[in-house]
């Protein structure tokens, strides 16, 4: 009987690659350019889960799971965290790469199933400590908490991710490469990621016995929350083994209140702020250990506090707090979602044609940035995607020039750029 295929795989095995069901045999390979791409294959089973969401989701409640800005703003952030990929390898990957051909002690053979499962381990364990240094080195921070931004908790928040945060991850998996081949490494730094997208969902409830052993929808609405119960719990990848092993877990209790703590209440796709946020504290402080426990110690550090900060400075849960959502036509959300949807294609040629690609990519990043603008709800950001609309190349110098224009005339009511 002929199996169904989507996009160049099964059915069954791009199920099976979102719950990280793969079989060694089936996911083992001699190098690392016979690794499939999988993170690419599971793009029409990332869109169906999510549409089956909504679906389930407007069924359930009587209305819509989403809104629809702060759905676009975290699909856009997830296809511009891709981008650097366009310039070069994966960082992860190379340096993987390097110290194995350079520094490791002992080469496993790449076909058995006990070095699979080493690798399975290894990954999930580095992604758990990688998780938690993201939460407790301010460094670190500012580039994770893009992901914790949204005041929502859906499959389209696992998409939510930071440009820069893949600049940080690399050196966790290091020690893996001092023995692990780089095509086994490579299959599980994929199926690591794709696990963690179907877990950010309110719809799945308590799994039973799972939740000892695996990361579940449950553990990881914790981690997302901004209760002072939630706050730096279950970092876990796949396992929530690590976390039960290593102190940071917690069940989920009381009604969740997701996103920050202080909550940024934009929809502006870099949401680089916390950068220029580090950069002032670190000069204000006074004396150089205060200046680098500003940058190595938690966000949530001040001189004279615990290195994660105190738990009672953590603002607690009233019951009357309310997502950020601003209101805006129906209208204009229509043309949002069309041109949005319009942009995927251009999103496509850039990960098939680089030269392409790179041109499309400053007018890809430009159209995203002024659609998550339109949020805000602001008659002269109406006005300039309107226009630039259907000449978007002619515009790309100068619609920056007046989005400054536009700051300094209305103020503190525009978002920052």
């Amino acid at each position: 009987m002929a199996q169904v295929e989507v996009n160049n795989v099964t059915v069954s095995q791009g199920v099976r690659m979102l719950f990280s069901l793969m079989t060694p045999n089936e996911s083992s390979f001699a190098t690392v350019q016979e690794v499939p791409t999988y993170v690419s294959q599971a793009t029409p089973y990332f869109t169906g889960l999510i549409l089956l969401e909504i679906v389930l989701g407007w069924l359930k409640t009587d209305g819509p799971c989403i809104k629809i800005n702060d759905f676009i703003t975290s699909l856009s952030a997830g296809m511009m965290s891709r981008l650097p990929q366009l310039m070069m390898r994966s960082l992860e990957l190379s340096s993987y790469i390097y110290v194995w051909n350079n520094f490791r002690l002992l080469e496993l053979p790449w076909d058995s199933a006990w070095t699979w499962w080493l690798a399975f381990f290894g990954v999930d364990m580095g992604y758990y400590w990688f998780h938690r240094f993201a939460h407790e080195l301010n460094i670190l921070w500012a580039a994770h908490q893009v992901h914790h931004s949204s005041e929502y908790y859906n499959l389209s928040t696992a998409l939510r991710q930071s440009v820069t945060v893949q600049f940080s991850s690399w050196a966790f998996y290091l020690p893996l490469a001092l023995a692990v081949p780089p095509s086994v490494f490579a299959v599980h730094i994929q199926l690591n990621l794709l696990y963690q997208f179907w877990i950010h969902t309110e719809l799945v409830k308590d799994l039973g016995p799972l939740e000892w052993i695996l990361n579940t929808p449950s553990h990881h609405r914790v981690h997302h929350g901004r209760n002072p119960y939630c706050i730096d719990k279950n970092y876990a990848g796949i396992l929530i083994i690590w976390d039960r092993m290593f102190g940071t877990f917690a069940p989920e209790s009381d009604q969740v209140v997701y996103g920050l703590t202080y909550p940024i209440s934009t929809f502006e796709i870099w949401t680089f702020l916390y950068y220029p946020y580090l950069w002032q504290r670190f000069w204000e402080a006074e004396g150089i250990s205060n200046k680098l426990s500003v940058i190595f110690k938690g966000p949530g550090w001040t001189p004279g506090k615990p290195r994660l900060g105190d738990i009672a400075d953590i603002p607690q849960i009233t019951g009357e707090e309310m997502p950020h959502n601003p209101t805006w036509s129906p209208a204009m959300q229509a043309y949002v979602l069309v041109q949005f949807f319009l942009l995927l294609d251009v999103y496509n040629n850039l990960l098939m044609d680089q030269m392409v690609g790179i041109l499309e990519a400053e007018y890809g990043q430009n159209t995203l940035k002024y659609l998550c603008l339109l949020f805000f709800n602001l008659p002269p950001f109406k006005n300039i995607e309107m226009f630039s609309c259907p000449c978007p190349l002619s515009l790309e110098v100068y619609v920056p020039q007046a989005y400054f224009w536009l700051a300094r005339k209305h103020g503190p009511t525009l978002p920052p750029c």
